[in-house]
């Protein structure tokens, strides 16, 4: 597996990480769909070439082609939307009323559950700091039924991908 890849990589001091990874990993607050989208959404998210490649790897074998082609529209939307409500709020309340005038099309029908491309549109919010976003987002999934529990796990799995990425960058410059 890739994931081992990364965790066999990771030094001591990322000894937490590395834990927080085998430990997601057997999570049951999602379904498989559901872990490796927010796995591969939050990869990309990071902007790690190298912890891209080794969750991307794994996560071709838990998703199908439509599955990992919509986390990867997850990430893909919220990098310009992250940007763009930040930015609007930043603003202010002048800004309320302009109509953001961006596609969005993806959202709309992203190729798998609403549920599952909202859960990963959130993780990649939280990962990218949009409070907006990842507001919105959690009220979408909490209506569809998702848990504070399963909600939560999006969130570990982000932060955890995010610390990974992290280290394995800073690895490489040392």
């Amino acid at each position: 597996m890739s994931i081992d890849n990364l965790k066999a990589g990771l030094p001591e001091y990322a000894k937490d990480l590395k834990l927080n990874i085998g430990t997601l990993l057997r999570s049951t607050e999602l379904t498989e769909q559901q872990l490796w989208g927010t796995l591969l959404a939050s990869a990309a998210a990071t902007r790690s070439e190298t912890v891209f490649s080794e969750i991307s790897e794994d996560a071709k074998t838990h998703l199908s082609n439509e599955a990992f082609n919509a986390a990867l529209a997850a990430a893909s939307i919220m990098a310009m939307n992250n940007v763009a409500y930040r930015a609007k709020g930043w603003l202010g309340s002048d800004y309320a009323q302009v109509k953001m005038g961006l596609r969005m099309n993806v959202i709309a029908n992203p190729g798998v559950e609403k549920v599952d491309f909202e859960l990963w549109s959130l993780a990649v919010s939280a990962i990218n700091g949009c409070e907006h976003c990842t507001i919105a987002h959690e009220k979408t999934v909490r209506s569809e039924g998702l848990t504070k529990e399963q909600v939560f796990e999006a969130v570990k799995i982000a932060a955890t991908i995010q610390g990974v990425a992290q280290v394995v960058e800073i690895e490489a410059a040392r």
